[in-house]
């Protein structure tokens, strides 16, 4: 029974779609749940900030040879064998594993050894002490990057093959296993049941995949061709996506780097918002985008030009719908939405508004952030990697450029920064420069999506401009109702002293009831302007339901 569920097929964009938001609305509730627990337990100071830099290289690791390039590269490869010959895709695919496995092995390897080198840049502020702890976990964390490289080429395949209920579920397990490290590996090792605990997490990712993968007609086969054509076209799509994305974690690297000369806690702070902001963009972004990869990768491999172009037009209006109204909602609710995920223990009050802070400025550049992904896999669908890897190198550098300027900037006590006090309710807080690195990040992340929108124009030629102007209009236009409800429901609930905000059930009401009356509101004006994305989701959500 178990086997059959897992093996579902699922054709239709839609009802893939529907699987992933699920499975990532899920799956943010655990990370939601992981977040609450690190904050309860560590508070927002130099331990969490231990935590969230060994991740750095690890994760560079991940980025650059597995969650952008090997996927980005090898769904178009693996797609183009498949049309031709399944027996030949198959190997392939062994051959790959087999490299890839190996040269994962002899790099995380090399970076155990030689980890305290890194850590000394990474994080220059720490102490010595500090240094030492990160190295400890770094060095833990780099098995993680073996065990994601092989479970996320899996995954890939399975999408391909229209097997998205197991692979939406691999991240629930992930975010499994690093909860599981914080309440019961934290406690008895410290900081070192955290790393444990992502180990864990990248174990459980890749176990709930092999037998559904098995059962899709794969077979290890002990090759090591590293001649083969199918390799080599990998390659030659992955290199420049892998500098892209290792531009990319360079940044956050760099961001590390500057969060930790500032207050104890900065590190912490930058990426709990972060993390938080991140979710609606998987919940939304990534579930659509992941979902119309493989089929848009296909039209391209069978010359079917006007599915690539229809596929393309209906998935950016949708994501535009989805990722609007949620950076709304959480700009106007970001501080209750701090106090309900994060407010426990030993996070404090100042930790809560500068969560919040940085937050409320990460919105700003969702929508940015959600439209990079589906723009990057149009292009790898094209068989493109470079554009997207020069825009994104590009854009890092700029991003660097603009963060010290910002911290600098928010060190002095200016118009801007009394501006920023104002609008974010951050006055009489001392040391606020971490919110100059969230500030950067949306700004690069905008002007990145719009370099990427603008050369997709002009080389692909594909997308439908009065479609998506119509469709961003009415957006609008029902997102600027929804602010105007969601600030007076969230007004009216305080002014009449309907709730009580010094509890946590009174902040988490004031939550709920004003976020659903800005969710109602939002549909019921995008109803009365007709809007084809609702149109979509109904008549896929009643599909799904057998209605």
């Amino acid at each position: 029974m178990i086997q059959k569920i897992l093996n579902i097929q699922t054709k239709r964009i839609s009802s893939a779609s529907l699987i992933l938001f699920g499975s990532y609305l899920f799956s943010a509730v655990l990370g939601l749940l992981r977040d609450r627990l690190l904050a309860g337990k560590l508070g927002a100071g130099r331990e969490l900030d231990v935590y969230y830099a060994a991740f750095t290289v690890p994760d560079l690791i991940a980025v650059l040879f597995i969650l952008g390039g090997i996927s980005a590269a090898i769904v178009p490869v693996f797609s183009s064998y498949w049309v031709q010959s399944k027996g030949e895709s198959w190997q392939y695919l062994a051959n790959l594993f087999n490299i890839l496995a190996t040269v994962l092995i002899v790099i995380c390897l090399f970076l155990i050894v030689f980890a305290p080198f890194f850590v000394s840049f990474i994080v220059p502020g720490f102490s010595v002490g500090e240094k030492d702890d990160t190295v400890l976990l770094m060095r833990i964390m780099f098995l993680s990057p073996i065990l994601l490289g092989i479970s996320n080429i899996i995954s890939s395949i399975l999408q391909l093959l229209h097997r998205f209920l197991v692979t939406a579920l691999s991240p629930l397990f992930y975010n499994l296993g690093i909860i599981i490290g914080i309440l019961f590996l934290l406690p008895f090792f410290g900081l070192v049941g955290l790393a444990f605990g992502v180990v864990l997490g990248g174990f459980l990712h890749l176990l709930i995949q092999i037998p559904v993968f098995f059962y899709s007609g794969f077979r290890y086969q002990a090759v090591f061709n590293i001649k083969h054509p199918g390799l080599l076209k990998t390659l030659k799509l992955m290199v420049p996506r892998s500098l892209g994305l290792a531009a990319g974690q360079v940044n956050t690297i760099v961001i590390v780097a500057i969060a930790s000369t500032l207050t104890a806690g900065s590190v912490a702070v930058f990426n709990l918002a972060n993390n938080l902001s991140l979710m609606m963009v998987n919940a939304a972004a990534v579930s659509l985008s992941t979902a119309v990869f493989p089929v848009i990768s296909l039209a391209y491999s069978r010359k079917n030009q006007q599915e690539f172009n229809q596929k393309f037009s209906i998935i950016i209006r949708q994501i535009m719908f989805l990722t609007v109204p949620a950076a709304i909602l959480l700009f106007v609710l970001r501080a209750q939405i701090i106090r309900v995920v994060l407010g426990t223990g030993k996070f404090g009050w100042i930790d809560t508004r500068l969560t919040a802070a940085c937050l409320g400025i990460f919105t700003v550049g969702l929508l940015g952030q959600a439209l990079i992904l589906i723009f990057s896999k149009t292009f790898y669908a094209a068989h493109n990697t470079k554009i997207p890897s020069i825009i994104s190198i590009a854009t890092v550098f700029f991003n660097i450029a603009v963060s010290l300027f910002f911290v600098r900037f928010l060190g002095s006590f200016g118009l801007f920064r009394k501006i920023l006090e104002y609008v974010l309710k951050l006055e009489g807080l001392g040391d606020i420069r971490v919110v100059g690195l969230a500030l950067a990040f949306s700004v690069a992340a905008t002007l990145q999506a719009f370099l990427l929108f603008l050369f997709l124009y002009k080389k692909l030629k594909i997308i439908r401009i009065s479609e998506i102007l119509i469709s961003l209009y009415k957006i609008l236009l029902a997102g600027v109702l929804t602010m105007v409800v969601t600030f007076f429901v969230r007004q009216v609930l305080v002014d009449y002293n309907i709730i009580d905000l010094r509890t946590f059930l009174g902040v988490f009401w004031q939550l709920v009831i004003s976020g659903l009356s800005g969710v109602f509101s939002y549909i019921l004006v995008s109803h009365l302007l007709k809007s084809e994305e609702l149109k979509t989701i109904k008549t896929s959500f009643f599909r799904n339901l057998g209605l």
